[in-house]
């Protein structure tokens, strides 16, 4: 696992608007992880969970990772790319935007590139991130998803 950019300040994190910030380590879905995943949700549907079926079935020739499952690892992907200092919690606000845009395949490998979108200060000790996070497929053409991502972070004074 490579070390995430440290930012120390929330203003050296808001010079940053508008850059890449990095990209995560790669992930495995294995079947596994998608089946543990359909379990937690009981989203059961074939494609994800059928092995015979999909490979005689699907258009994908094999089973693929819920679209949830995927947009799940987005607080793992942040994590991996940046950490704020001052931090003292992270909350999950949001998302503006979300496009799956290429099926996972079982058993392949996701990894996120996060750009900083916007720092708003909400408080005087919390701030509100945007970020915009492309979810790229091992060996694929086109990334399984971009979602526009919101996170309230409550920092040290």
């Amino acid at each position: 696992m490579t070390d995430p950019r440290s930012f120390d300040t929330v203003e050296a994190l808001e010079a940053c608007v508008g850059e890449e910030l990095g990209v995560s380590d790669w992930i495995e879905m294995s079947q596994s992880r998608i089946l543990r995943f359909a379990d937690a949700t009981d989203d059961r549907q074939w494609i994800h969970l059928d092995e015979v079926r999909a490979e005689a079935e699907s258009p994908y020739g094999t089973t693929v990772a819920h679209g949830y499952l995927t947009l799940s690892m987005l607080p793992r992907i942040t994590a991996e790319v940046f950490t704020l200092k001052p931090r003292v919690a992270g909350i999950n606000y949001g998302l503006d935007k979300v496009r799956f845009l290429a099926p996972v395949p079982s058993d392949s490998r996701i990894r996120g590139r996060v750009v900083l979108d916007r720092v708003l200060r909400q408080k005087p000790d919390t701030i509100r991130v945007h970020l915009t996070v492309t979810v790229e497929i091992e060996g694929g053409d086109k990334p399984a998803c971009v979602a526009e991502a919101i996170a309230l972070y409550i920092v040290a004074p």
